[in-house]
């Protein structure tokens, strides 16, 4: 397969939506990329569209139920902050970087999901210290490049400020300018998180969402600017993608709780769980429930139709297990629910039943203003996709397109295949 490109620059600004097309057409970088490139404005995402299984989603062209990140994190009852998705080996089947490297590629990745331990070259993967005992760079190291990240963390970790926003994307990319113009990697991964985190504790349309989009401009000028004076912008494709939008919310289904009270969830003496028959796993704007035992599923159905018929529980839709994996989520689940306009999911077993949220929940990070992990198929609700560069074709916009199909594309700008997957190469956008 004839190669288009010799670099692919995928950089991922979480949360970017549709919605910021009319800010991002008037921002001197991103409408450098919107003037001489490839443009989707109507991105659909995948079911549960938060960002874990989204970046999966991303590198190898499959929806959550073929690629196995059906969601951030692990179902952990009781805990706190239940462990992430974080390793590569969690992925089933291939990615564009385990492609790239078997090509002879030089592949790096700042901070993409789901890529601890994964075989790639400059590798400072997502990962957090989730036990007391943990320190931070420790587990980072251990779980990527450690010369590599001791060499940006020496440079350019005083940026930092723990995992703050915007400290930690001004990090990011000093460390994404550093690795462009000294190792000019074949394929390069980067995720910023600056726009997630603002909308999740601002809102969507707060001004530090509005103060990030900016941000991000000048992150996508800087990166840009080290192409050029690495001698290879004119040899590269750059993609600038969202994986999720989001909407504002202002209450929480806590449905743990009553699955507590229905005695589904039983506790020990120090208030830890001790064992359940059935258990709500959020997604943010969906949920998971699931059951350990099959003769309690028709009484917890019975229990979600009596919650779904008053709207102020915040239950828009529930669906089967079935139909959960025919939309691409996790089959095993027992059901999937899709929460309301202004309602949001929680995994806690104490308050009430529905949680209205507060400034104060905000400030301590218990409850957020904005989420996603919604339906696709809610309104307003798509991201968007901008390319430019050597293979791609110059002066397009299609009407449409899947989250699915851009690992596909990614990897025919780089020659390479992921296989057979459930996206399909965006013909549109190849300049052969």
């Amino acid at each position: 397969m004839t190669r288009l490109t010799e670099h692919l620059i995928v950089i991922s600004f979480d949360c970017l939506s549709s919605q910021d097309y009319t800010l991002l057409k008037d921002l001197p970088h991103f409408n450098e990329l919107l003037t001489n490139g490839f443009l989707c404005k109507n991105v659909e995402t995948i079911y549960p569209s938060v960002t874990y299984p989204c970046h999966a989603t991303i590198v190898t062209g499959n929806f959550p139920n073929r690629h196995g990140i059906i969601n951030n994190t692990f179902i952990q009852p009781g805990m706190v902050s239940p462990d992430w998705y974080w390793h590569r080996r969690h992925v089933r089947g291939t990615t564009l970087y385990d492609e790239a490297k078997k090509a002879g590629m030089t592949t790096a990745a700042l901070l993409w999901p789901v890529t601890a331990k994964a075989d790639i070259d400059y590798n400072m993967p997502e990962i957090f210290a989730n036990r007391s005992w943990h320190n931070q760079i420790l587990v980072s190291l251990f779980n990527g490049s450690p010369l590599y990240q001791l060499s940006l963390n020496r440079r350019f970790g005083h940026i930092r400020k723990g995992l703050n926003q915007p400290e930690l994307d001004d990090f990011v990319l000093e460390s994404t300018v550093a690795t462009i113009k000294e190792k000019k990697p074949h394929l390069l991964l980067v995720h910023f998180t600056d726009l997630d985190t603002q909308r999740h504790y601002h809102g969507f349309s707060s001004d530090e969402a509005h103060t990030a989009i900016l941000r991000h401009d000048q992150r996508l000028g800087r990166i840009i600017g080290s192409l050029k004076e690495a001698g290879i912008y004119d040899h590269s494709a750059i993609a600038v993608i969202g994986d999720h939008s989001a909407l504002d919310e202002s209450k929480a289904v806590q449905l743990n709780v009553l699955l507590k009270e229905r005695g589904f969830i039983s506790l020990d003496s120090g208030r830890k769980v001790k064992d359940w028959k059935a258990y709500c796993k959020g997604c943010d704007g969906s949920a998971y429930v699931y059951v350990r035992d099959n003769t309690v599923k028709k009484e917890v159905e019975q229990l979600l139709y009596e919650l779904y018929e008053d709207p102020s529980n915040g239950i828009q839709q529930i669906y089967s297990g079935e139909e959960a994996g025919e939309m691409g989520a996790d089959h095993t689940c027992a059901f999937m629910l899709e929460a309301r306009h202004g309602y949001y999911f929680k995994d806690s077993l104490d308050g009430e039943l529905i949680h209205t949220i507060t400034h104060e929940d905000v400030k301590e990070k218990r409850y957020t203003w904005g989420s996603h992990g919604y339906s696709p198929k809610k309104e307003n609700y798509t991201t968007i996709f901008i390319a430019a560069g050597k293979g791609i074709v110059p002066h397009k916009e299609i009407e449409a397109m899947h989250l699915v199909d851009e690992g596909p594309t990614f990897a025919r700008l780089l020659g390479l295949d992921l296989g057979k997957t459930d996206g399909i190469v965006m013909e549109e956008l190849i300049e052969e």
